[in-house]
């Protein structure tokens, strides 16, 4: 296997990082492997035996230079000083033939420094979860890690319900740096450290960047129209945690997210989300959370904190904004206007609230609007309809609303019954549901399989995710 490494994070600075190399596993077999992501990162193998023993951690191809990352973060809104990769290793970099720098990590490799007492395993549920969804965020458009390799590691993995058969998830990345990683160094004073992760932070993502201000800017407009993208397609992260909010403005971790059914503003799935922190309509307010978080950290490396601070509050301050724009240019083309006019946020919301009282599907009510056949999924018939007779009529100055619709609006998710049907065939040897959901995500905007775009029968209903750790 050749894969064309170019590493940069293994060039900063040994306090960033620990070097060590994945614990190797008992007996690595292929599950999954993305030809199409392994020939855009200029990865060249013909033998799937190979990649197993390469992406189960059983041996270090050239030009790899295995490190687990250092960084803290705030935890449901409490700090933690130190996280860091507990169960995953970087193998290096790769800059692929699009011309763009991606990590390529195995996630579930082996305990390490900063895994607090953990195997540093990962079980084969939550592993083909983040393929399964990763990708099929990928094909939604949205920014997203990805998933090339899921390989099964022929030992048990021990956790609340008991021995699992274990996994490796290669995720690759536009990087893994996240807020946590400049709060560390901001935390500890270690202001020189502060100051080289932003200049790196600058060269890999932000270039036109002319400083932490700038790259503080980049970062909030990135992650507005990341948190307002997911929102259009009913994604609820789960766990927004600062860790868990990548610089690069890509979706991180897919532990106990969840796409919504029945919609619903403060809708929940998160097992660990007592208090609804992470909701479905709180994810605006905490991305600006987060961003204040981040703010605070890039003023630690100023001379003049005051006037930093005041140039820090004025860029977050102004995330409200973005958010707010960036929702209604989203649900704006969901209902076929690509214009949006004053007014365009009180129709939408009217819609929602129908939604929510009748407790419609989100994605399917949506997709129902562009085929005309809404009214089937409301019970309050009457109510839709005249919501409907606003709508038309400000339709008519949008010629192209049925265009817009059709590639805003997904005919498939990747549902929380679906995924779970899925985890519990392969955990019995039975991958075919597994090949059946990627071949329909790959095309979301496609019906191909009607099947697969049904909302869950009561029975079906999965009332809580979990991280998996």
């Amino acid at each position: 296997m050749h894969i064309p490494f170019d590493n940069s994070y293994a060039d900063l600075p040994d306090s960033f990082y620990t070097r060590l190399d994945p614990t190797p596993v008992a007996q690595p077999k292929i599950l999954a492997f993305n030809e199409n992501l392994a020939k855009v990162l200029g990865i060249e193998t013909d033998d799937l035996n190979e990649a197993a023993v390469v992406f189960g951690g059983n041996k270090l191809p050239q030009g790899a230079a295995p490190l687990a990352q250092l960084y803290a973060g705030h935890q449901f809104g409490t700090y933690n000083p130190q996280l860091g990769d507990g169960r995953a290793i970087l193998l290096g970099e790769v800059i692929g033939t699009d011309g763009i720098r991606r990590d390529i990590q195995l996630k579930g490799s082996g305990p390490t420094p900063y895994s607090r007492m953990g195997d540093g395993r990962a079980w084969l549920g939550p592993v083909l979860r983040e393929y399964v969804i990763s990708e099929a965020m990928h094909a939604l458009g949205i920014p997203t890690t990805r998933a090339l390799a899921a390989v099964s590691t022929g030992e048990q993995i021990w956790r609340e319900q008991g021995a699992l058969p274990g996994a490796i998830l290669t995720r690759v990345a536009r990087s893994h740096l996240r807020v946590g990683t400049f709060q560390v160094f901001a935390h500890r004073g270690e202001v020189e450290n502060l100051k080289t992760l932003t200049n790196y932070a600058i060269r890999r993502h932000y270039p036109d960047a002319k400083g932490p201000m700038d790259l503080l800017r980049a970062v909030c407009a990135a992650q507005a129209d990341l948190v307002t993208r997911w929102m259009s397609v009913g994604f609820i992260h789960g766990v927004m945690n600062t860790d868990n909010c990548a610089i690069a403005g890509e979706t991180i971790d897919y532990g106990p997210c969840a796409f919504m059914d029945a919609f619903h503003q403060n809708r929940v799935f998160s097992s660990i989300d007592q208090q609804g922190r992470y909701a479905f309509g709180a994810q605006p307010g905490i991305v600006v959370w987060n961003m204040a978080q981040l703010a605070t950290s890039l003023v630690q490396q100023f001379d003049d904190k005051d006037a930093a601070v005041e140039e820090a509050t004025e860029i977050v301050h102004a995330m409200p904004k973005l958010l707010e724009d960036s929702w209604l240019k989203r649900f704006a083309a969901k209902i076929g206007i690509t214009a949006p006019q004053k007014g365009d946020t009180a129709l939408i919301e009217e819609l929602l609230g129908l939604m929510q009282t009748d407790g419609a599907d989100f994605a399917n009510t949506f997709r129902a609007l562009y085929k005309g056949s809404a009214q089937d999924q409301f019970a309050n018939r009457e109510a839709f309809e005249k919501w409907s007779e606003k709508w038309t009529s400000r339709l008519q100055s949008e010629p192209d609303a049925k265009a817009v619709m059709q590639t805003a609006n997904p005919a498939i998710i990747p549902r929380n019954h679906r995924i779970e049907q899925m985890i519990e065939a392969a955990v019995s040897g039975d991958m075919d549901p597994f090949h059946r959901l990627q071949k329909a995500l790959a095309t979301p905007f496609t019906e191909t399989d009607a099947e697969l775009s049904r909302p869950p029968s009561q029975q079906e209903i999965v009332p809580a995710t979990f991280c998996g750790t």
